[in-house]
């Protein structure tokens, strides 16, 4: 006769769409974002992951990729995890303990990277950048120049607090002049705005399938320069890590064997995901995102609101907007979740709340809803906003750009 088992059956468990809104939220945060269907369908399948079908689907994946990162020989590898999974990779295979690692810091997410440089046992040095401001290449050329660093860490975009790095290209330039790595978080940029990953001299790019790829969130991608690939090729110390570890998932991106079993549905939803992409080419994907999200701040600025970041350093992918001082974030976040079914994010400090621009939150009618919830909740909460001018002017700049 079986034991009775000291643990007892979980009362009160119900079903997913007993606690699932009656109607699907509208993402318009900073991530995740909303899916095609082609992307959802493929994220319902399971195949084999060692078969000649996933042979085939693994090397499409690797070609499309190289179009997204605009790299003609760069190492494409996945990465089953989020977008920081894929940051750690970055790190755990181009840095080598105790060498000096600048870390370009002006969000969370780039003072996550210099975690993990910390992390491996590397020599940081940190660049901070005071205010929502983006960096200053002359800043970054004396810190090479004073610390020498092997390696070099920048975000592109900081989804944090909405500030974009657009002297990267100057960045990557001074970088490789001085010989170091160059390590690019584009989580949020990937697709949405240029990254020339081979023009620029970039080693390693990063990026998570939720944002701007349109992807679902837990799978990533990573390109690895042919000088950083080599550099990987070459060290001989055990890396800290074992998933993480690029000389074994090579194993299965380029060769075909075993190294763990593969996020099999993940890879078919980014399969679908980066297919859109090429089939809409960067260049239009490009331009559709510039058009939105200068159209969806002026809307903003229109209805009454700032803009947390100015327009020198300003992200285009997640827009940061100001929270009067007299409007309780948490309450608007709510408000407009349970009154509208929109949902934005809040911050990560600043009284900021922020709208995603990526992928497939770009598109008008997204546009117009999720504004129209933002300044309804906002006059729910007694601010002093302008509706119809904030539409207007939305509609208006889509007009004239589109």
């Amino acid at each position: 006769m079986a034991k009775n088992l000291d643990i007892s059956i979980p009362q009160n468990i119900v079903p997913l769409d007993s606690i699932l809104p009656d109607e699907p939220l509208l993402m318009m945060g900073a991530g995740p974002v909303p899916i095609p269907a082609r992307v959802a369908a493929a994220n319902g399948i399971v195949i084999n992951h060692l078969g000649d079908t996933m042979s085939q689907i693994i090397e499409q994946v690797k070609s499309m990729s190289r179009y997204v990162f605009q790299t003609r020989n760069g190492t494409i590898l996945g990465v089953a995890g989020p977008g920081s999974a894929a940051m750690e990779m970055a790190v755990a295979n181009i840095v080598v303990p105790q060498s000096k690692v600048l870390n370009i810091c002006n969000g969370f997410f780039s003072h996550r990277l210099h975690e993990l440089s910390k992390r491996i046992g590397a020599e940081t040095i940190k660049l901070e950048v005071s205010g929502p401001e983006s960096a200053s290449p002359q800043q970054v050329e004396d810190y090479i120049a004073t610390h020498q660093p092997a390696v070099v860490t920048i975000v592109q975009g900081e989804t944090s607090n909405t500030v974009c790095n657009h002297s990267l290209p100057e960045i990557a330039a001074i970088a490789k002049r001085h010989g170091c790595f160059l390590i690019v978080d584009a989580v949020c940029t990937l697709s949405t705005m240029p990254l020339n990953m081979d023009e620029w001299g970039v080693d390693a790019v990063i990026t998570g399938g939720q944002k701007g790829l349109s992807c679902i969130p837990g799978i990533s991608l990573i390109g690895f320069s042919e000088q950083a690939w080599q550099h990987i090729q070459n060290r001989r110390d055990s890396l800290r890590h074992w998933c993480y570890d690029a000389k074994l998932a090579d194993q299965f991106w380029n060769q075909g064997s075993y190294h763990y079993t593969a996020p099999v549905s993940g890879i078919l939803a980014i399969h679908e995901a980066l297919r859109l992409v090429c089939n809409e080419t960067l260049p239009l994907r490009f331009e559709r995102h510039k058009r939105c999200s200068v159209a969806l701040q002026q809307g903003i600025e229109s209805m009454g609101l700032t803009l947390h970041v100015a327009a020198q350093s300003r992200l285009n992918s997640v827009v940061g907007i100001n929270v009067p001082s007299d409007i309780d974030a948490k309450r608007l976040l709510a408000d407009m979740s349970q009154r509208y079914r929109v949902e934005i994010s809040g911050s990560f400090g600043p009284n900021i709340v922020r709208i995603g621009q990526m992928g497939e939150q770009c598109r008008a009618h997204h546009l117009f809803r999720t504004l129209h919830a933002l300044g309804s909740s906002l006059q729910c909460l007694k601010a002093d906003v302008d509706i119809p001018a904030g539409m207007a002017a939305l509609e208006a700049v889509l007009s004239q750009q589109g």
